[in-house]
């Protein structure tokens, strides 16, 4: 069966005993979980020793983790079993090292796909990677902060108008996104401000034409929404963005946990919450400014259309 093997990094700013406490005990994983974040009313129950839990929900699916080893301050390895959307085991690992009081995490997985789905393979990777990011980044902020900034609303549907806009266009990696974007936004907001500032018709969103995990690549479109004729300052483009009945998922906080609201939705659109108008290019607008927000206050909407 092909094998599925992630390994992810991070260094936190706090000595390994505190960083491997907060791991062995599974009180603590529901504050930074990258799967319990897109689902905080799915069922949770963690045992009376704190080793192991088990967890149920309609996005998250159903399973349970324990605990099978421990050498403190070192490793702890974990027995994952998978039982929906469908049956499934791996074996997870968190290796701990620590260097002037700054402690080195890496979180591993190895499991494997049947055999006819092996085409799957680099896909689980990347996605699971991605999760194991997200994780490890809540994970830094728990542990040197004691909470996360990120925080989920589910909107449901509702109506987006359509828009023209003045954008900049651009292929990245998706690593490349949050480097790029926010120099796109200055540009388009400092040639609005400057010279069409009674132009702006909305706040700024995202057009996301493509989202490749596999090969790891993003194409998107930064946007201010306009009315009346404006015409495209340089590197930059027009163009319209249709609207229409939109599910939308909101996110409250660093724009580096903005994956958390990406995979809510794609969660959701699996377990078939709503039925994607794929027509419709999914947006991400924002509600105050990405230039000038403080970084863990900025607000912003993930919508995708529906049908």
């Amino acid at each position: 069966m092909p094998k599925v093997n992630v390994q992810r990094s991070i260094d936190i700013n706090k000595p390994v005993s505190e960083v491997f406490n907060t791991l062995n005990n599974y009180d603590n994983w529901t504050a930074w979980s990258p799967w319990l974040i897109t689902e905080r009313e799915a069922k949770v129950k963690v045992a009376d020793d704190k080793k192991s839990y088990e967890w149920e929900g309609d996005i998250v699916g159903a399973g349970q983790m324990k605990i099978t080893k421990e050498v403190q301050d070192k490793e702890i390895h974990i027995d994952l079993t998978f039982l929906k959307p469908w049956k499934s085991h791996a074996l997870t690992s968190l290796y701990f090292s620590e260097n002037n009081g700054t402690t080195s995490v890496t979180w591993t997985m190895d499991t494997s796909l049947p055999f006819f789905m092996f085409w799957m393979k680099k896909m689980m990777e990347e996605m699971i990677g991605m999760d194991y990011e997200r994780g490890l980044l809540m994970l830094k902020e728990y542990v040197e902060d004691g909470k996360v900034s990120s925080h989920l609303e589910m909107q449901g549907t509702s109506d987006f108008p359509a828009h023209n806009y003045i954008g900049i266009k651009r292929s990245t990696s998706i690593d490349g996104v949050k480097e790029n974007m926010p120099g796109d936004y200055e540009k388009l907001m400092e040639f609005m401000m400057g010279n069409h500032k009674d132009n702006i018709a909305g706040n700024p969103f995202s057009i996301y034409h493509k989202w490749d995990p596999k090969n790891k690549v993003c194409e998107y479109t930064a946007c201010v929404p306009v009315n009346g004729d404006v015409k495209p300052g340089a590197g930059m483009i027009s163009g319209h963005h249709p609207g229409g009945k939109m599910f939308g998922c909101k996110h409250t906080g660093s724009y580096k946990y903005a994956g958390n609201a990406w995979s809510a939705m794609y969660g959701r659109k699996q377990a078939k919450k709503f039925k994607e108008n794929k027509n419709v290019p999914p947006i991400e607008e924002y509600l105050n400014s990405p230039k000038d927000t403080p970084e863990n206050e900025l607000i912003s909407v993930v919508r995708f259309g529906v049908k």
